[in-house]
């Protein structure tokens, strides 16, 4: 009979996989920062909040303060290192007040893990107590990684559309989440529990809502279309008119101005 210890690993193991999917997900949106050279209107904010949650829970992973978490430290390690390769893309690429803005969340970030890891260390003598304060911390900052869609989900129901709430990111959460439940529920770590809890919960909803406006984005997407054409078909309508009477057209401008 297989043990709830080698089930818990064999769920572990594959949440660590579906994170990495999901800690992966932004690189075509480096790649055009790389391209471009400029980081455009992208904002720092969510890589630099994702870094600050990896870099608590592999606190909380280590072995002086949660025994048995090795799949806590692997996959929280490995998503630092890609958050904190996208953080200092947004160094390289970003300029003035910006670029200082994020090199001060960084610093600020990197110093108050560093003291809660000192702190804990040192002043707490046990694993439960350590275990408790790391764990309320990435509670907090987990459920607030978690709750960050919830502002594009009021965009979904404000517009009725889908458009930038893409599937593959809400089900790759959702199965995140299960994933990291049961992995902290076959042997119960509520640290773990409850912030996956809420990401599934969160998930659930993104796709209920996707679901309830799939067809209206599909009608709203059509629409621009046709509006695109018809544009373009008028576009392609002047210029010939215009050629057939000897004038210059204007690109943009109104077809009754004539070249002087």
């Amino acid at each position: 009979m297989v043990s709830a210890d080698a089930i818990r690993t064999g769920v572990g193991i594959l949440g660590n996989a579906i994170a990495l999917g999901l800690f992966l997900s932004p690189v075509t949106t480096f790649v055009r920062i790389w391209k471009k050279g400029s980081v455009e209107q992208f904002s720092p904010i969510p890589y630099v909040a994702t870094l600050l949650n990896c870099m608590m829970w592999v606190v909380y992973g280590l072995p002086m303060v949660h025994p048995h978490s090795m799949l806590v430290i692997t996959i929280n390690g490995s998503g630092l290192a890609i958050e904190l390769s996208y953080v200092l893309l947004f160094l390289v690429y970003s300029h003035g007040s910006k670029r200082l803005k994020v090199l001060l969340m960084l610093l600020a970030e990197t110093a108050f893990v560093a003291a809660v890891a000192l702190l804990v260390l040192t002043l707490a003598h046990t694993h439960e107590r350590r275990s408790m304060i790391v764990g309320v911390l990435c509670v907090f900052f987990g459920t607030m990684m978690y709750a960050a869609p919830l502002s594009v989900m009021r965009l979904v129901i404000q517009t009725k559309s889908v458009e930038y709430m893409p599937l593959f990111l809400s089900l790759a959460s959702f199965f995140n989440g299960v994933c990291w439940t049961a992995y902290a529920l076959i042997r119960f770590d509520p640290y773990i529990t409850i912030p996956n809890g809420l990401g599934v919960v969160f998930s659930v909803a993104q796709l209920m809502l996707y679901a309830t406006y799939y067809k209206s984005t599909q009608r709203q997407i059509e629409a621009v279309k046709r509006k695109t054409e018809m544009g373009l078909t008028d576009v392609v309508v002047v210029k010939g008119d215009a050629n057939k009477a000897g004038s210059v057209p204007f690109a943009g401008g109104n077809p009754e101005i004539r070249a002087m």
